[in-house]
């Protein structure tokens, strides 16, 4: 989970920049996503295979057409921006393309998705980062995997999956950004109902585990290396380093400085922000 968010960091990062989406980007995202490494993966180098149970239900392309494939669905990508297609199309068939290659033995899908979030956030559709189609996807996984599923079990050779109609996915894809969306738009609206204050730029200037760890001072005024721990699912040394920084940074500050009960709070503008 940890590397997810350093995943999400990065693509954040990238989304501000004024270059193109490249391979590196990909690369790099996976990278941090699969491995927790600041570090490009190069592609597989030999087949995979996708089963359900032991049933073998598609094989992706071979390992030495990957990289033109790739270099393909970038360029596509890339091409598509500039020719003013519609982002969510563009971002909803990059991550249908990217699952077809399977370029890695695996953490395909996470990478897929974080490859469509790049997207849109990049090109208009990033609502500065306050909503997630993840949680669409996780609310409902066979209806994920049936959206992905498209023509019968076979080969990528066979031609189906890469000439099939992809309506029902697009469709699919692109309520997910509807409901997400929507939800943004109830949330504030009951805030300017009830009058309260507007804190997005407050909000915006922190990283994602940032924005993820404030869910637990709503419960909660105080939280130790150990609620950290729990919470992103990092061992003990890590969520101690992490609180750390986060106290150097001014996100944290220190409430009870013993060692073995220390406890942190927000800091005040931040505390603001979710009362």
């Amino acid at each position: 989970m940890l590397n997810y968010y350093h995943a999400l960091e990065e693509m954040e990062r990238l989304a501000k920049g004024n270059d193109p989406i490249q391979e590196r980007d990909i690369q790099l995202l996976h990278g941090l996503s699969f491995e927790g490494r600041p570090k490009p993966t190069p592609y597989r180098d030999g087949q995979n295979v996708i089963r359900s149970g032991k049933l073998v239900v598609y094989i992706p392309p071979k390992a030495q057409d990957v990289a033109l494939l790739m270099k393909e669905l970038v360029e596509w990508i890339n091409v598509s921006v500039k020719r003013a297609l519609p982002i969510p199309f563009i971002a909803g068939l990059a991550h249908y393309q990217f699952a077809t290659i399977h370029p890695y033995y695996d953490g395909n899908g996470r990478t897929a998705r974080l490859l469509a979030t790049l997207v849109l956030h990049k090109y208009g559709y990033g609502l500065k980062g306050i909503y997630s189609l993840e949680e669409y996807y996780a609310r409902d996984l066979g209806a994920y995997y049936q959206a992905l599923t498209i023509g019968k079990d076979e080969d990528y050779y066979d031609g189906q999956r890469a000439e099939a109609d992809l309506t029902t996915f697009l469709e699919y894809f692109v309520c997910g950004m509807a409901e997400s969306f929507d939800k943004v738009r109830i949330q504030a609206q009951r805030a300017g109902e009830e009058g309260v204050r507007d804190h997005a730029h407050t909000l915006r200037e922190l990283s994602p585990k940032q924005r993820q760890v404030l869910k637990l001072f709503l419960s909660a005024s105080r939280v130790t290396a150990k609620d950290l721990s729990y919470f992103f699912h990092i061992n003990d040394r890590q969520a101690r380093y992490l609180c750390q920084q986060w106290v150097a940074e001014g996100f944290f500050h220190v409430v009870d400085p013993a060692p073995k009960t220390r406890r942190y709070g927000l800091a005040e503008k931040y505390e603001r922000s979710i009362h």
